[in-house]
């Protein structure tokens, strides 16, 4: 099975590196295509085949994912939709805010034959094969969705969803992670007014943050139930919480959340 990325960019450019460490395909099976040589260059000896002509990457691929600024999105659907195969190929767009009827519209053909299309949205973590990806489906039976869900449950985890969802979702994760970074930051800059350098401080917080994830994961448990587990009466950790929700804390990441959705 080959796969090319068209747009490599921070998020495709993520993609195809979380495709060369996963399992799913080699590195001669993964095309990498963008109009800029710098986003190519590294790739160059890495054996992911590279170009600048989005025609002849999406031509190779069994699934084609492009991967481009949603303004721009429809001049390269309709520059590649000569030489797509609907018959035997499967297309992955990555751009928020679009809906599946535009780009049907832009890509169905005269005799109202369309391909698969499935809409993703991971996040840039997919370059450690650790991202939180949704997937919707449109048009696509069974089988043809479990080889997308496959593709990016080996670059992290996956989650089928329906259209309605996809805004949320994107805020959720793919914006989300910017959300975490920014708590990391805050608690790294904490750590130093604590009294630790710098980098100390930042390796305490995300040791910290991953400890508390793989927790969750192991066991399963609703945070509170965490949280409950180390905040004493009377203690620190409850004073901290405290004051962090007196500052607006939960409230602040709602509100964030939902501003994210469009």
């Amino acid at each position: 099975m080959k796969i090319s990325v068209i747009g490599v960019g921070a998020m495709g450019g993520a993609m195809v590196q979380g495709f060369m460490k996963g399992d799913m395909f080699a590195c001669s099976d993964i095309t990498a295509s963008n109009p800029s040589a710098d986003a190519l260059d590294k790739f160059s000896g890495t054996g992911v085949n590279v170009t600048s002509d989005n025609r002849q990457a999406a031509a190779l691929a069994d699934i084609v994912c492009v991967v481009v600024k949603p303004w721009i999105t429809e001049k390269v659907l309709k520059e590649i939709k000569p030489v797509l195969d609907y018959r035997r190929q499967m297309l992955v767009v990555v751009a928020a805010g679009l809906r599946s009827e535009q780009i049907t519209e832009w890509m169905i053909k005269e005799d109202n034959e369309m391909l698969p299309l499935f809409l993703v949205i991971p996040n840039t973590a997919v370059a450690e094969r650790s991202s939180m990806t949704f997937i919707v489906p449109v048009g696509a039976d069974d089988m043809q969705t479990k080889v997308i869900k496959d593709v990016f449950d080996d670059v992290g985890c996956s989650l089928v969803i329906e259209e309605r969802l996809l805004s949320a979702g994107t805020t959720l994760a793919s914006c989300g992670i910017a959300y975490a970074m920014r708590y990391v930051r805050a608690a790294s800059e904490g750590g130093v007014e604590l009294g630790f350098r710098a980098d100390d401080a930042k390796r305490i917080v995300l040791q910290t943050v991953k400890g508390a994830v793989d927790l969750l994961i192991a066991n399963g448990n609703h945070p509170e139930t965490e949280i409950d587990k180390v905040t004493t009466p009377g203690g620190l950790t409850i004073r901290g919480l405290n004051e962090m929700e007196h500052a607006g804390f939960t409230s602040a990441v709602i509100r964030g959340l939902k501003a994210g959705v469009k």
